[in-house]
């Protein structure tokens, strides 16, 4: 299984770790590695807007430009 999400900009690729029964999230079309997970469907969207938060958070606090998507809207 594998499904994008999209949050602020920002776009995930979801996948299914059926080892760990867990779901995993990357962040697309940046250099820096955002990633999440979430052991129930229904949380990984939550999972992935407290993870691209959080990098923003981070990105203000170094006084560092946060990573622009090259992404389209809708891909």
């Amino acid at each position: 299984m594998t499904r994008v999400l999209e949050c602020q900009g920002y776009a995930a690729r979801i996948e299914f770790d059926a080892e760990d029964e867990v779901f995993v999230g990357h962040v697309l079309g940046i250099a820096d590695r955002i990633s999440f997970h979430s052991a129930r469907a229904a949380e990984l969207q939550a999972a992935f807007r407290a993870a691209v938060d959080h990098y923003l958070e981070d990105c203000r606090a170094i006084a560092r430009a946060a990573a622009e998507s090259g992404l389209q809207p809708g891909h």
